[in-house]
């Protein structure tokens, strides 16, 4: 199982990154749980990686570390075109997320990315 949750957290990344959102219907579960943004389902997380998408073009998100146990990954990302070139480190993301039936069931997080006003 183990492999197959990597890869899945590995296609999520990559889906986000090549701005594939309808692929979101093959990676998270119809009664999908984002505990960070309160919304449960796949089309919230639709809109929500069209919103970032839509707020910054040239985001993309560079998987640092992937730690899995069981059903459930930790990952370590850095967001990068989502700054000014001012010599800062490209924000960061913590993810951890639960497989269920080959698709993520829930997900929790936590980001040091500082969204626009």
């Amino acid at each position: 199982m183990t492999d197959d949750v990597r890869a899945l957290g590995r296609r999520m990344y990559e889906a986000f990154n090549t701005r594939d959102v309808g692929a979101a219907d093959a990676i998270f579960a119809a009664d999908f749980v984002s505990h960070p943004m309160g919304t449960v389902g796949v089309e919230s997380v639709k809109r929500a990686w069209s919103g970032m998408h839509a707020t910054f073009p040239g985001m993309r998100v560079v998987v640092e570390d992937m730690l899995v146990d069981g059903d459930r990954a930790a990952v370590r990302t850095t967001l990068h075109g989502v700054t000014d070139d001012d010599g800062q480190p490209p924000p960061a993301m913590l993810e951890i997320f639960r497989v269920r039936d080959g698709r993520i069931a829930e997900l929790w997080g936590m980001s040091t990315l500082r969204r626009p006003e």
